[in-house]
């Protein structure tokens, strides 16, 4: 069965939920987005932050810690903001890390955001 997890964000005017948890599994997807809904287009490392910490109120809000976050998929418009995103990253997470992948893309659906990330974590029911 799927239960669409409030995260507390508000709707994006798309046809996606911010998190859905099924068999307990949590899959959520976030960007720089505020809790007003409006996107920030500051520096990466602000980005990242406000990005890692949607994902950690989504997680949370699904009843999990971050250490229950398995993979993470993160996607940038400039590689070369990857050792910002590192930095920031270890803010949130701590070793044993979860398994990750990160793609330099071309652009993002928002103008000005430069990063977005697809979190899976196993979180028991």
């Amino acid at each position: 069965m799927k239960q669409i997890v409030d995260t507390g964000l508000p709707s994006i005017g798309q046809p996606c939920s911010w998190a859905v948890k099924a068999g307990g599994l949590l899959f959520t997807t976030h960007g720089p987005v505020r809790s007003d809904g409006t996107l920030d287009t500051g520096p990466i490392e602000q980005q990242a932050r406000l990005t890692l910490e949607n994902v950690r109120r989504a997680v949370a809000a699904a009843g999990g810690r971050m250490s229950d976050v398995a993979q993470v998929l993160i996607y940038m418009t400039d590689e070369r903001d990857m050792p910002a995103i590192d930095r920031v990253y270890r803010e949130f997470f701590e070793a044993p890390y979860p398994n990750r992948s990160s793609v330099a893309v071309r652009g993002l659906v928002a103008p000005g955001m430069r990063m977005e990330t697809v979190v899976y974590a196993a979180i028991a029911p």
